[in-house]
C-alpha cells in the first residue's frame, strides 16, 4: 500500500558555499553528526539534523546560518547541496511540492536517506558519546579583547594584496616545507588582530570546471603589521604534498602560497573570526598550546606583547608556551623563538621524531609543568589557545582536566568557566 509523503514544512538547516571558508568548524562542532563535507562544500544532513544550533556561533563567516523552509519529504540531499555554487532561492511551497519522491528529484532524495557509504550512519545520534569541542572550547573572546572587523571582503567582492616577502622557515631537506608570507595590502583598508585568520583565492579551476574555493589561514602577525606601522599581514603555510591517509597530492592553494615570489598579486577575503582574540588587560596571562602551523596565532600573540614590553607602556602577564613538531628542523620559527628573553615567555618544546630521544607531545609537557601550569589556570586572568590538528583536541582537553585536579582545582567547575568566560579557545584543522 503507497504511503504519502510527509508534507508538513521542515526548517531545514543549509550552509551557503558562497560564503563558507571551508575551516570545518561546524562539522568539529556539531554533536549529533549532521555536518559533512567532500572537498568542494559543507553540507547539512536534514534527517540528521535537530536545530540545536551549537554549530552557528562559532562560524567566523556566518555561511553555516541560513535556512530554507521545504516540506519534510522535499528537504535538500546532501548530493545536491554538494555541487551548489550558491544557495537556491526561497521556494514557494507549491513550487517545492514537485520536489521528493512524487516529483521529479526523487532519485536525488531516495540517495540523501540510504546512502550511507560516503557520510557515515544517518539513522540519528550515535550510540557512544564522543568527545565534542564544542563542550569545551569557548565562543565568545576575552571581556577586554580588541573589537575585532570580520567579513570586510567576501567570496564576491575579494580584495587584492601584494607580496611583500616569502620565507621558508622550517630547514631545507626537512618534510615539513613551511614559509611565512608577507602580504601587503597598500591603502585599502584590511584591520586585523591577532587570532584572525584570512581567506586566500587560489587562481584557476578545479576538475569541474569551477573556480577554485578560498582556503583560510591563520594571520600569524600582530595587529600593527609584520612590519610595524605598516598594512600588511604575514601567514604561516605548510605545503601539502600528503593526504590524511598518506597518500601523494599536492595541495591547491598551499602550494600557490608556498610559490608566491614578490610583487606577485593574490586576491584575499575576509578578515574571519571574533572568539579566538587575545585578552588586552594588564597582567592577562597567555597559555598557548600548538603543533606545526598552529603556531601561527601564537607568533601574532608572542609579538603584539613583545612589542607591548619593549613600549614600555603594558604590564603584561605571564607567557607560557607549548609548540609540538616531529622535530626541531620541522618546528616553524625554531630560531627566533629561541631568542625570546626566558623571561619574558617559558616556551617548552615536544619533539615526537627527534632522532635519540623518546617522543614527547604537548601533552606530555604539560604534564610534566603541571604544577606550573595549575597555578595559572587558578587565576582569572589566565587565557589558553589550542591551534593545530584536529587530533590533539581531546587530548589538551583530559590533559587540562588531570592538570587542574593535581592544582587541587574542580574541572567541574572551572571547565565550563573557561568556556563561559572566553578563557578556553580551540581551533583545530
Amino acid at each position: 500500500m503507497d504511503t504519502a509523503p510527509d508534507t508538513t514544512a521542515l526548517r531545514q538547516h543549509l550552509i551557503d558555499p558562497e560564503i563558507c571558508i571551508r575551516c570545518n568548524t561546524c562539522e568539529s562542532t556539531c554533536p549529533i553528526g549532521a555536518i559533512t563535507h567532500d572537498d568542494r562544500n559543507y553540507v547539512v544532513r536534514a534527517d540528521v539534523c535537530d536545530l540545536c544550533m551549537a554549530c552557528v556561533p562559532p562560524c567566523p563567516t556566518g555561511a553555516i546560518d541560513n535556512w530554507r523552509t521545504v516540506p519534510r519529504h522535499a528537504a535538500y540531499p546532501v548530493e545536491e547541496q554538494l555541487l551548489w555554487d550558491e544557495l537556491p532561492p526561497e521556494q514557494p511551497p507549491e513550487a517545492m511540492a514537485t520536489r521528493g519522491p512524487d516529483g521529479p528529484d526523487a532519485a536525488a532524495d531516495t540517495r540523501a536517506i540510504t546512502d550511507e557509504s560516503a557520510f557515515g550512519t544517518t539513522t540519528g545520534r550515535p550510540a557512544v558519546a564522543r568527545f565534542n569541542v564544542a563542550d569545551h572550547a569557548s565562543t565568545v573572546p576575552p571581556w577586554s579583547a580588541a573589537h575585532p572587523y570580520v567579513n570586510l571582503y567576501g567570496p564576491g567582492n575579494p580584495t587584492l594584496a601584494t607580496v611583500a616577502g616569502n620565507v621558508r622557515v622550517t630547514d631545507a631537506g626537512t618534510e615539513s616545507d613551511t614559509h611565512h608570507v608577507v602580504l601587503d595590502f597598500g591603502t585599502l583598508p584590511f584591520p586585523v588582530l591577532e587570532g584572525q585568520s584570512i581567506g586566500i583565492v587560489p587562481p584557476g579551476q578545479d576538475a569541474l570546471g569551477r573556480p577554485h574555493h578560498a582556503r583560510q589561514y591563520s594571520v600569524a602577525s600582530p595587529r600593527n603589521g609584520e612590519r610595524p606601522g605598516y598594512n600588511n599581514v604575514s601567514l604561516t603555510v605548510k605545503r601539502v604534498t600528503i593526504d590524511h591517509d598518506g597518500r601523494p597530492v599536492r595541495g591547491v592553494c598551499s602550494n600557490y602560497v608556498c610559490d608566491l615570489r614578490v610583487g606577485d598579486v593574490v586576491q584575499v577575503i575576509g578578515p574571519f573570526g571574533a572568539s579566538f582574540l587575545m585578552p588586552n588587560h594588564p597582567r592577562s596571562n597567555l597559555v598557548m598550546i600548538c603543533t606545526g602551523t598552529g603556531a601561527a596565532p601564537m607568533r601574532a600573540m608572542t609579538e603584539w606583547r613583545r612589542r607591548l614590553r619593549t613600549s614600555g607602556k603594558f604590564e603584561g602577564g605571564q607567557l607560557m608556551l607549548f609548540f609540538g613538531a616531529r622535530t626541531e628542523r620541522e618546528l616553524p620559527y625554531f630560531g627566533p623563538l629561541m631568542k625570546l628573553p626566558k623571561d619574558f615567555i617559558d616556551v617548552n618544546l615536544a619533539l615526537s621524531r627527534e632522532s635519540g630521544q623518546p617522543r614527547r607531545y604537548v601533552q606530555d609537557l604539560m604534564r610534566e609543568r603541571a604544577s606550573d601550569l595549575a597555578r595559572l589556570l587558578a587565576s582569572p586572568d589566565t587565557f589558553v589557545y589550542v591551534c593545530g590538528l584536529k587530533s590533539m583536541e581531546e587530548g589538551v582537553v583530559d590533559t587540562l582536566r588531570d592538570v587542574a585536579g593535581q592544582g587541587g582545582l574542580d574541572w567541574a567547575t572551572l571547565g565550563p568557566a573557561l568556556r563561559r568566560e572566553g578563557r578556553l579557545h580551540i581551533e583545530t584543522y
